[in-house]
């Protein structure tokens, strides 16, 4: 029997290297989409962002941080 003959052979061989190399990418590889949080914001983090921004006073920045500690 030749090594090129029957079914684990010649290139069908390869084309299961190249599923198993785009499964490990696709599974374990890790990356970033823009558009999806994967990582959870801390809600100090997220305060910290709101007063950067403006979107919140010193006073219910203040107020706020301080109900974030008491929890």
């Amino acid at each position: 029997m030749h090594f090129f003959d029957g079914h684990w052979g010649g290139m069908h061989f390869v084309w299961w290297i190249i599923w198993l190399i785009l499964l490990i990418w696709i599974f374990f590889v890790p990356y970033d989409i823009p558009y999806r949080k994967s990582k959870k914001e801390d809600p100090l983090a997220i305060l910290k962002k709101r007063f950067a921004n403006g979107e919140i006073t010193k006073e219910e920045f203040e107020e706020s941080k301080r109900i974030l500690k008491s929890e």
